[in-house]
């Protein structure tokens, strides 16, 4: 019984947002034990590689660097400041540190999607990846229906608000929810700067290869699907791919991400979630604050 309930939530989480997704996964881990529990850690760590790669295809590299140009002194201080504040506050919580690690990434870049693409470099386990995508998606769903209206209470304008919620919301699906809701020109410009950050994956994932690898003697694993996500961004900008095919790639990558989701979140253990409680929420929460109030006063 319960191995037909797994794989009917596995075929519905392709239909379903990634955050959703996630949030079944966890919650059949938490009432029925996974039946194919290592076959899910294994299948999830390629899965996630290929639609990581598959998002490359939905990023301009000209648009997004001309659209940064202006920005991108702050947002070389916010990455690098959100940086190593996790890594201090993560120290100060006690918290694991690629877990801390995992959220500082999210809450930096874009999210479930840089969290995706640092996790195996990492080489975090599955309840750490879990855990900091759990983590941002629930700041991504209040940010969501918080966003716009404090963003209307302040009198921001769209050009203004699209630039706060493309630095202070986390992942792209949720800055582009809360673009449009303030209006037109605000989702287009939140959907440009959160593509425009989106590309610092690259550089904290070649990074993180040697951060987490440091101490290690041996030979460092090339994460080889981070350059074939760089190859795909470079063939989606200088070469004539047909819009059917990009939308059927982008729709691929996303039900095979949504996917992916529900099978790492169906490998988390109520164990895992005792074992770092309360903390990896105050670590992405305290993040979260500083990150939007910082960028605040530097638009405002």
């Amino acid at each position: 019984m319960v191995r037909y309930l797994f794989f009917i939530l596995a075929v519905a989480s392709c239909f379903l947002s990634p955050a959703i997704a996630l949030f079944i996964g966890i919650a059949f881990a938490l009432v029925f034990k996974s039946p194919f529990l290592k076959q899910s850690k294994k299948v999830s760590k390629y899965l996630l590689q290929v639609a990581v790669v598959g998002l490359g295809f939905g990023i301009n590299l000209h648009e997004s660097l001309a659209v940064g140009k202006e920005g991108m002194i702050f947002t070389i201080i916010s990455v690098t400041g959100v940086m190593l504040i996790g890594y201090l506050l993560g120290r100060i919580l006690k918290l694991q540190p690629k877990l801390s690690y995992l959220i500082s990434s999210g809450t930096a870049i874009c999210g479930g999607s840089a969290i995706a693409a640092i996790s195996p470099i990492v080489k975090a386990n599955e309840d750490e990846t879990s855990m900091s995508l759990a983590v941002i998606f629930t700041l991504n769903a209040v940010a969501l229906f918080l966003f716009p209206p404090v963003g209307r209470m302040l009198g921001l304008t769209q050009e203004q608000f699209g630039m706060w919620a493309a630095i202070a919301i986390h992942d792209t699906s949720s800055v582009v929810g809360a673009g449009a809701e303030y209006g037109a020109e605000a989702l287009k410009v939140a959907t440009m700067v959160k593509l425009t950050r989106a590309l610092w994956i690259i550089p904290l994932s070649l990074v993180s290869i040697f951060i987490f690898n440091r101490n290690n003697h041996k030979k460092i694993s090339v994460p080889w699907f981070i350059f074939l996500f760089i190859l795909a961004m470079i063939v989606n900008t200088y070469f004539s791919i047909p819009e059917v095919v990009l939308q059927g790639i982008s729709f691929l990558s996303h039900k095979l991400l949504s996917l992916t989701l529900f099978l790492i979140g169906s490998t988390l253990s109520i164990a895992a979630i005792r074992n770092v409680g309360i903390k990896p929420v105050v670590l992405g929460i305290s993040l979260w604050i500083i990150i939007s109030l910082t960028s605040l006063l530097v638009i405002v």
